[in-house]
């Protein structure tokens, strides 16, 4: 038996009425995430505050400011970053799996990977950024290594370690379904 695949259209109409209607309203209830992703696309915006807020303070005090402390600023500024691109995937891979396909027209600035991400990418995408966003909080703990506590630190490193063996185990767990998934179509 052919197993269908998400990229494929379904085929076929159930014969009982009750069916039809049960499963179109099923099918249909995945717009209820759209209203997320506009809200995740709303706080994209206060990102993007954030950032300039954080950009005018340290251009404020560029003169006066330390070294550490103008790397603590950067430190944020790529944390802010790495979550707004973390959104921006989930938005787009999150609407394009879940709600509808995106029609873009062809339009030249589509990014490449829009038409091609799936839940799978998207989950190791999403780790990946955690383990980013992670490590750049360990790093600013260790940049102020004088106000933060021990237990803080080993915290830090233990949770950052977490997420690195929780991304490492959900790749894992993706390639073994790959090559279960390969093995069982050459069946």
């Amino acid at each position: 038996m052919k197993q269908t695949r998400p990229t494929e259209k379904t085929s076929g109409r159930p014969t009982n009425f009750a069916e039809y209607i049960i499963e179109q309203g099923l099918f249909q209830i995945r717009w209820f995430l759209a209203p997320i992703y506009v809200g995740l696309a709303l706080s994209l915006v206060l990102i993007l505050i954030k950032f300039g807020q954080e950009s005018w303070e340290m251009a404020r005090h560029a003169l006066s400011i330390s070294g550490e402390n103008t790397i603590l600023g950067v430190l944020s500024l790529i944390d802010l970053s790495l979550m707004a691109n973390l959104l921006l995937m989930m938005i787009f891979g999150g609407y394009q799996n879940f709600v509808s396909k995106l029609e873009l027209g062809g339009h030249e600035d589509t990014p490449e990977w829009i038409g091609h991400v799936g839940f799978s990418d998207l989950k190791l995408k999403l780790m990946a950024s955690i383990v980013a966003i992670s490590a750049i909080e360990v790093l600013k703990a260790f940049m102020t290594i004088g106000s933060a506590s021990n237990r803080e630190l080993i915290w830090g490193i233990a949770i950052h370690m977490t997420f690195v063996v929780s991304a490492v185990l959900l790749a894992l767990m993706d390639l073994i379904t790959a090559r279960a998934r390969k093995y069982s179509e050459t069946q």
